[in-house]
């Protein structure tokens, strides 16, 4: 179909202690709407690696599975957001990706992330080493269409706040729980909703005020 090879690939990560499998219906609900869709498992998934670790399997998906002139759509949940953050903007992913979805991801860290003593979820704590790096730079996120999906009913991202970015585009859905976040209808549109988002010229995009919303529109899960 036209409309499906006009689009990019998109590429989606998950989070800790989950695999590929927590996007089975994400993804084919985005698979029907027209979209390629592609995941894979990090490996391991329960944080004994550091998130610098895991972005370098990102990257090595994304080389080993797209050719080098086509770019992608990334969607990261939760620690995957963060995950797919560093790629971006430490990895070189800033010149594959061109939009660039996060849902509940922790970035500004997580107050759960105390309740295990492991390289990731020391890297997912507030005011970490890691985080600051990221968020020194976060700027360079308006040079692609970034948005970050939250909902304020989030459990495991404490405060659910800390979901929110300083850059690109919010979208706050009232979806309860961390876990229905990909599973939602309200978020499904939304994922969808900005990956419809056109891309901006050359991908210089100006900054947008903080909790504007994509329009919402009907679909099916």
């Amino acid at each position: 179909m036209e409309i499906k090879n006009s689009r990019n690939p998109v590429l989606l990560v998950h989070g800790i202690i989950r695999t590929s499998a927590v996007f089975r219906q994400m993804s084919a609900y985005l698979t029907q709407q027209g979209w390629s869709v592609y995941s894979f498992d990090l490996k391991p998934n329960n944080a004994k690696l550091g998130l610098d670790q895991l972005a370098t399997q990102v990257a090595d998906y994304v080389d080993q599975t797209f050719p080098p002139e086509q770019p992608i759509d990334l969607v990261g949940l939760s620690m995957g957001g963060l995950v797919s953050r560093y790629y971006v903007q430490r990895l070189g992913g800033i010149d594959r990706v061109q939009r660039f979805i996060t849902i509940s991801a922790p970035h500004q860290g997580t107050r759960m992330a105390y309740l295990w003593n492991r390289p990731g979820c020391v890297h997912m704590r507030p005011g970490s080493a890691f985080l600051k790096d990221l968020n020194q730079d976060a700027h360079i996120l308006e040079r692609l269409n970034f948005t970050s999906i939250w909902t304020p009913w989030d459990f495991i991202i404490v405060p659910a706040c800390s979901s929110q970015m300083p850059v690109g585009r919010e979208v706050k859905v009232l979806v309860f729980a961390h876990g229905f976040m990909v599973r939602d209808a309200r978020s499904l549109q939304a994922v969808a909703s900005a990956l419809l988002e056109p891309l901006k010229g050359d991908r210089q995009l100006p900054s947008v005020p903080d909790c504007q919303k994509l329009p919402l529109h009907d679909g099916r899960t």
